[in-house]
């Protein structure tokens, strides 16, 4: 079964009048994206120990600094668990998702310069900004232009504990 099409009458209990305005939350289309723009994504993402216990478990990393309290309290310079580096690229990523890349988002062309300068903690909260560093139309790919991404992630107090930079194919806005 397919999910109603959001302009189709099923999609809605009563067809909208004509004062009404509908709007369906996306990304941006490859002309909206303007280089040096620096989107802030919120809310932020408070990470459990259950987040990082199943990430961890589901992508058969038997790393023990991210699993076994005992063995990384014992651990310097930490001493306490940390929370699995993927996870963080991961939901950094996920947290610019809705506000940029949501429906209009083509396919992930590659990510580079993915750096950690520093771990997250059972407990830290992760806000995620994106700036646009640059853009161009595709030269294969009639409607679709490539954008590159530069992600950072910061915790609760402002460090920064991930940064990576991604190239993007994105859809143009569809022509009337």
């Amino acid at each position: 079964m397919t999910a109603p099409d959001h302009d189709s009458p099923a999609a809605t209990a009563q067809a909208p009048s004509s004062t009404e305005r509908r709007v369906v939350q996306r990304g941006l289309w490859f002309e909206e994206f303007e280089i040096g723009t620096i989107y802030e994504h919120r809310p932020g993402r408070t990470i459990t120990e259950a987040d990082n216990v199943l990430f961890t478990t589901l992508t058969m990393n038997t790393q023990a600094l991210h699993l076994d309290a005992n063995f990384a309290d014992a651990q310097p310079p930490f001493n306490q668990r940390l929370v699995n580096s993927m996870f963080t690229l991961s939901t950094l990523v996920g947290l610019s998702v809705a506000q940029l890349t949501q429906g209009t988002l083509v396919a992930n062309l590659g990510f580079s310069e993915m750096s950690l300068p520093a771990p997250l903690f059972h407990g830290d909260t992760m806000y995620a900004e994106t700036l646009v560093t640059d853009k161009r139309e595709s030269r294969s790919r009639q409607g679709e232009g490539i954008v590159s991404l530069t992600h950072t992630a910061r915790n609760q107090d402002g460090v920064i504990v991930a940064k990576a930079v991604r190239q993007t194919l994105v859809r143009k806005a569809p022509t009337a």
